[in-house]
């Protein structure tokens, strides 16, 4: 697992030597890959990937009763809040909810033109995030115009610690984020090579959003 620092306060995580994450990633981009399978294999890396961005939020200890008697319990001290950039982040969250069950969930909607490869906002909606831990699931870090207007909705509504949680990126999407958004944590399971005239990451997986859900690119 490799971890490097991309820009003064910020701090990317790579998840390129994590075998289990590596079986998710290459199933993924496997193009015989159903949209049935890609869905399980999304599920799985949404939750490796929720593991390793959460390192280091505050606990809080507590006491519950099992059927024997009081038990000592630890668990996160800070609210967690998942929000997927739509469509395609909805794919990371069941994931997130396995091993983060008690994670609040927002929507933020962001449409690419294809054009100018700039995207556009046309959904926010997010829980109070005073203080809260806030896990921004954009699975392909193209340009990284999307995420990193994610990030910049999210820190004005007070959120105290940004993460961007990807499959693939680029240099070039990552670089983007963190000058954009000084502070902010990068999760991906990979580093990709470049974009195509298109704006696709290649080698990529293709179109997340469509495999994910079937649909017609």
């Amino acid at each position: 697992m490799t971890d490097a620092v991309a820009d003064a306060g910020s701090d990317v995580t790579v998840l390129d030597d994590d075998p289990i994450a590596g079986v998710q990633l290459a199933s993924l981009r496997d193009h015989t890959t159903t949209p049935e399978h890609f869905r399980h294999h999304a599920q799985r890396l949404g939750s490796i990937l929720a593991l390793r961005a959460i390192q280091g939020i505050p606990s809080e200890r507590r006491e519950v009763m099992s059927p024997l008697g009081a038990a000592a319990a630890i668990g996160p001290g800070a609210t967690i809040v998942a929000v997927p950039v739509l469509r395609a982040g909805l794919g990371l969250l069941p994931g997130v909810h396995d091993v983060l069950p008690t994670a609040l969930v927002g929507m933020i909607g962001l449409e690419r033109d294809a054009e100018t490869l700039q995207a556009r906002r046309y959904y926010f909606k997010v829980p109070p995030l005073d203080g809260a831990w806030v896990l921004v699931l954009e699975p392909m870090l193209a340009t990284g115009g999307s995420a990193s207007d994610a990030v910049k909705a999210l820190d004005a509504e007070g959120a105290e610690q940004v993460t961007v949680l990807s499959v693939v990126a680029t240099q070039q999407g990552i670089d983007r984020i963190t000058s954009e958004n000084p502070g902010v944590r990068i999760v991906t399971a990979a580093i990709d090579e470049r974009l195509d005239d298109n704006g696709y990451i290649v080698p990529g997986l293709g179109d997340f959003g469509d495999r994910l859900f079937g649909t017609p690119h």
